[in-house]
């Protein structure tokens, strides 16, 4: 039977889903909450194979309990977001119920876990990279908050900057920088303000220091040579890891930090 954890913010909610799962006799309830701090404590301390679990909760979303959370479910979101919005749940190992949850679409996705939970077993699939999910999903589902363009000030001039040009961000020396044709400009954003407002299908974070834009990707290379430093990865050698050149006029190399290689070649689809 697989282990499951319900956290809804409303009290009925879990109840219903918690009687809902215990009537297919084919889950065992680990734990369930309507406290998302208390459930993020349960989880980093116990493992389940499953966690259905609300998005619009105060004081922690489910987006941001998945971004803190170490281990790695499964996860099947509940959630009122309309049909379009939804379109963003069809990715990797994730399923959702619409609420309010009906018995057959419960099975439905019951049927799919246990499918993932059986590949995962074999070693014919992975499993997901939650923290990455959660950038993906909360950045699909709030278009509204993207940003289309920024703002670089000099003195009394400003200049607006077109994200879909911008080939990379870049923090350096406390200052970030939108680089454009190799020309680096200041802006005001933070790298942690730009990953939550950039277009996480078009943007993704390759090193603590660096977003880049994936369009502008053009080569991935194992770094060899340790007399040259690129751009965006100060203090590092290229004595190892990975690295990326761009299709920009400078063909700039940026360095790929180990545990983001994974997820930058997923976005590129490689």
């Amino acid at each position: 039977m697989l282990r499951a954890y319900v956290l809804d913010d409303e009290r009925l909610a879990v109840k219903r889903l918690t009687r809902l799962l215990g009537a297919t006799g084919r889950v065992e309830i680990a734990g369930s909450s309507t406290d998302p701090e208390a459930a993020l404590a349960f989880l980093q301390a116990n493992a389940v194979d499953v966690v259905f679990l609300d998005i619009q909760m105060p004081g922690l979303t489910g987006f941001e309990l998945l971004e803190r959370l170490d281990t790695h479910p499964l996860v099947i979101f509940t959630t009122a977001y309309d049909q379009y919005a939804l379109n963003a749940f069809t990715v990797n190992s994730i399923d959702y119920l619409l609420k309010p949850i009906e018995a057959e679409r419960l099975d439905r996705a019951l049927d799919k876990l246990e499918r993932l939970t059986a590949a995962q077993v074999a070693g014919h699939a992975a499993s997901p990279d939650l923290r990455a999910l959660a950038r993906q999903l909360a950045a699909e589902l709030a278009p509204a908050r993207r940003l289309e363009r920024v703002a670089s000030r000099v003195g009394e001039r400003t200049t607006v900057l077109e994200t879909s040009r911008i080939s990379h961000f870049v923090a350096k020396d406390k200052l970030t920088y939108a680089v454009v044709n190799g020309r680096e400009h200041v802006i005001d954003y933070t790298l942690a303000q730009l990953e939550e407002r950039l277009d996480a299908r078009r943007f993704v974070r390759i090193h603590r220091a660096t977003i880049v834009n994936a369009a502008f990707v053009q080569e991935l290379f194992p770094g060899v040579d340790a007399l040259r430093q690129p751009q965006g990865a100060p203090g590092e050698s290229r004595g190892g890891g990975m690295f990326i050149r761009l299709k920009d006029e400078k063909k700039t190399e940026l360095s790929v930090a180990r545990d983001r290689v994974r997820e930058l070649k997923d976005r590129l689809g490689i």
